[in-house]
């Protein structure tokens, strides 16, 4: 149960709004490692070079290879993932990281040549046929530990495409490195609550199947897919989709959105985003978490000095490592965990290394009310 809001000096690098990250970086060690045992296994290995068709082409991915990639923007077959991994492909984005996308279609790729299901359609046939526009959307799995708990990750886009392969596959699968079971959504930018109400609601009802706990979970989003969170988090979103049995969110984890509702009903929220960021000012992000924290809600707040919009995981910037203060903030929120620290100082505060953590004394009830969004 905290609130931190730290501006973190970085005199050193300034990033512009649409710096966009295409330096290839070195693979990690664990990522060569990975990627040896798979070719000694006979498994297919994709690189910066592999285009996207020869992706989507990959007979282990069915029909949803196509789904890793926005099928709302022209991204043409003879595209290599060194070429896809750009702001021109995923705009409004920053920082995007050819190696990371290999990393990701090599994960799915391989675990769905080994035999497990990485993909989980969350409409029925019927529902898919009588409504074409859904076949478009669906579950990647990145399996955590078995009895994990679970989160649900929603790429931004504006909603006009979903920049999955930036904004949410990379979160999931670190997620899922950490031993969390992670989902990463792809939905319809035209109805995106609706999809991401159908999706929880499919882990819900499918957690044995799927082998996740299905209390505790925490939703993620970064710039429209935060809105996304922030909405279902609210403890009347389920209801307001015909599923009041379904138990609130632990945590919503936001990045970097103007998204300005507050309840009373809304979840344990954290939220970071870069302070020259231009398409969401750090300044109505901060306000919004104070709100909430006045209602007794509890927050996390991040701003770090001069990145701009849509810097995913951070990687190389003052935000990487953030997404460890983010599980934190989790498991602080999930129902063990919602106490304040008996190590407190003035009323519900204590000192956090350079950051002030405030601890409110109580979670906030009340019902404020469902209020659905479709504003950007």
């Amino acid at each position: 149960m905290k609130r931190l809001l730290s501006l973190l000096a970085a005199s050193a690098l300034m990033v512009s709004l649409w710096g966009c990250g295409n330096n290839a970086n070195q693979p990690e060690p664990n990522q060569t490692v990975r990627a040896d045992a798979a070719q000694a296994k006979g498994e297919t290995i994709v690189t910066e070079d592999t285009t996207v068709g020869e992706v989507i082409a990959n007979p282990a991915l069915g029909d949803f290879g196509r789904l890793l990639f926005p099928v709302d923007r022209d991204v043409p077959d003879d595209m290599t993932l060194a070429q896809v991994s750009t702001s021109s492909v995923y705009v409004w984005y920053s920082h995007i990281q050819p190696d990371r996308t290999v990393d990701i279609v090599n994960d799915v790729i391989g675990r769905a040549e080994q035999g497990e299901q990485v993909f989980y359609p969350i409409y029925t046939e019927e529902e898919m046929a009588a409504d074409p526009s859904k076949r478009d959307t669906g579950l990647f799995f990145f399996r955590g530990e078995p009895g994990e708990k679970f989160a649900v990750v929603n790429a931004g886009g504006g909603f006009m495409y979903v920049g999955a392969m930036h904004d949410s596959f990379p979160h999931a699968l670190e997620l899922s490195r950490m031993g969390y079971n992670a989902f990463a959504l792809i939905y319809r930018p035209h109805d995106p609550c609706t999809d991401l109400a159908q999706a929880i609601a499919y882990i819900y009802d499918h957690a044995d199947e799927l082998q996740v706990d299905p209390e505790g979970c925490s939703l993620w989003g970064g710039s429209a897919g935060a809105r996304m969170a922030a909405e279902l988090g609210n403890g009347d979103a389920m209801a307001a989709f015909g599923r009041p049995d379904i138990p609130q969110a632990a945590a919503v984890i936001m990045q970097y959105t103007g998204y300005t509702t507050v309840s009373e009903r809304d979840a344990p929220t954290y939220a970071c985003v870069g302070t020259s960021d231009g398409i969401a000012n750090w300044r109505t992000m901060q306000s919004r978490l104070e709100g909430l924290e006045a209602l007794g809600i509890p927050t996390e707040f991040h701003a770090y000095e001069g990145l701009g919009h849509g810097f995913g995981l951070g990687t190389g910037t003052v935000a990487e490592g953030w997404i460890e203060d983010a599980v934190d903030f989790w498991e602080g929120s999930a129902p063990a965990g919602r106490s304040c620290s008996a190590a407190t100082g003035r009323r519900g505060c204590r000192w956090s290394g350079s950051s002030w953590t405030i601890c409110p004394t109580a979670l906030g009830q009340g019902a404020a009310g469902y209020r659905p969004m479709m504003n950007f």
